[in-house]
């Protein structure tokens, strides 16, 4: 039986498997959504409640939440770094301070209990993966302020293939491998080997079948089929249920999380 630090997995479980979706998009609820919800997967989407139209968007995750889902926060500009974009980036994390992103992070959670009755301990998930503000001398990480705040913070791997090691990795910033062009064989490839060897996989997504960064459909189905199929030995289940599952096994104390004042 596969162990952390000595102990099973959940309800003797050969590894963990979480599958997260950023950015709120429609082919997420359109595809993704009822395709996990016809095999009793549960996944975590992470959503942006924007200044202008984040009631009416946030309303359309109510349904999300009631199946079982969870729903994650992912600010509410999605700051990233500028240096990677042609054009520059209007958020840039360079121009930022800890004040400000803990700031937007903080406002997010508010309209985020506003609009989601019920919401309950969730994680963040770090816009681009990055998690620093400033540059140079003065660039600092802000995980610190996710680890007071949050379960758990999702981030990415430099490259796919990142299986956790639930013994020893930061809740504050977890790997995870982004799914952008995998294919359906690869995804359950990288669950297996996590299988082998006890860890957690997480997986990021955006785009189903369209859209930004795509996955196709038939490729991410053949992922949920394969977890389905062996639900018996690996567990599918949302950031913040495995994190606060291996907290428990850890000793660890995490965050009381309740609407901000």
């Amino acid at each position: 039986m596969t162990t952390i630090s000595g102990q099973s997995w959940f309800d003797g479980r050969e590894c963990a498997v979480s599958l997260t979706f950023d950015d709120g998009m429609p082919s997420q609820l359109r595809r993704a959504v009822p395709y996990m919800n016809r095999l009793g997967l549960r996944g975590t989407l992470y959503l942006n409640p924007r200044e202008t139209s984040y009631r009416e968007e946030l309303v359309r995750w109510r349904e999300v939440l009631a199946a079982g889902h969870e729903i994650g926060n992912h600010t509410t500009r999605h700051p990233c770094t500028g240096a990677i974009w042609d054009d520059g980036y209007p958020e840039a994390l360079e121009k930022w301070t800890l004040a400000e992103i803990e700031a937007d992070i903080l406002l997010a959670e508010q309209r985020l209990y506003e609009i989601l009755p019920g919401l309950g301990p969730h994680t963040f998930c770090y816009p681009c993966y990055n998690h620093h503000v400033g540059s140079g001398t003065a660039r600092q990480s802000y995980t610190h302020i996710v680890a007071k705040h949050f379960v758990a913070g999702r981030g990415g791997a430099p490259n796919r293939g990142a299986c956790i090691n639930p013994s020893a990795c930061d809740l504050s910033y977890l790997e995870a491998s982004p799914a952008e062009l995998m294919r359906g064989y690869e995804m359950i490839g990288l669950v297996e080997r996590a299988a082998a060897r006890g860890r957690w996989v997480i997986f990021v997504f955006h785009g189903v079948g369209e859209g930004w960064l795509p996955v196709t459909e038939p490729d991410f189905q053949e992922l949920c089929d394969h977890l389905h199929r062996h639900r018996g030995r690996l567990w599918t289940a949302p950031v913040a249920e495995v994190a606060r599952h291996i907290a428990a096994r850890r000793g660890m104390k995490l965050p009381e999380m309740r609407p901000p004042a």
